[in-house]
């Protein structure tokens, strides 16, 4: 018997923020929603700099530019470290 592992790479599609969230709509239909608060240098930004980000790799990451603050797709889904 053969057996295959097939890796999955969470692409992000969309990034959007509330006052409060930061959201993620992923290319597999789903949406991840995190609170800003885990991301101390998004929490301080201003509006402007985090609607200035880019998607990394296919959409596997986030980088804003003017905060040097980059984020996994992978890491967002896993949640917060302890």
């Amino acid at each position: 018997m053969t057996t295959s592992v097939v890796e999955f790479h969470p692409r992000a599609e969309s990034v959007r923020f509330t006052d409060e969230e930061l959201i993620v709509a992923l290319a597999d239909g789903r949406t991840v929603t995190v609170p800003l608060v885990w991301f101390p240098r998004l929490a301080a930004a201003t509006p402007q700099e985090r609607a200035n980000h880019e998607l990394m790799g296919d959409g596997e990451g986030i980088h804003w530019p003017e905060l040097d603050e980059d984020l996994s797709v992978a890491g967002l889904l896993a949640g917060p470290t302890s």
